[in-house]
């Protein structure tokens, strides 16, 4: 008998100071299929998020990521070359990626069947928690 192929689901992201929010994408996207999540070099972080940040090294954010239990593989870029790269060797086929993206180029879209936007929680966001602007998350 053969058994079909768990399909490669992708997540990628800063993923600086991890909350509620995060884990339930990687919940939602870990139920489609084997979980792939990608994290920015912390000098891409500085080039997207400005001087102050990541909060959090690279080696801590990929060994915080490796202990989720949704999670099967951990992967680290610094370019938009290198996240398409990644997309296309490992042969991705859905990107999962939060609402706030609909309408707005998705690196790599090109290379997977399908791009899945997940309902973000309201209220939870990095730069509102690094901000003390949301009191959610306090």
């Amino acid at each position: 008998m053969i058994l079909p192929l768990k399909k490669k689901i992708w997540v990628n992201g800063t993923f600086d100071i991890l909350h509620i929010g995060h884990i339930k994408l990687f919940e939602y996207a870990s139920k489609l299929g084997e979980l792939h999540v990608g994290t920015d070099t912390d000098t891409r972080v500085k080039k997207l998020k400005g001087e102050t940040r990541p909060f959090n090294k690279m080696e801590d954010r990929v060994e915080f990521l490796q202990s989720i239990k949704y999670i099967d593989h951990v992967y680290t870029f610094d370019t938009d070359e290198d996240l398409e790269n990644l997309i296309q060797k490992l042969k991705i086929d859905y990107i999962v990626i939060g609402s706030d993206y609909k309408g707005k180029k998705i690196i790599g879209s090109q290379y997977v069947k399908e791009v899945i936007f997940f309902e973000r929680l309201e209220n939870y966001s990095t730069t509102k928690i690094l901000n003390n602007e949301d009191s959610n998350n306090r």
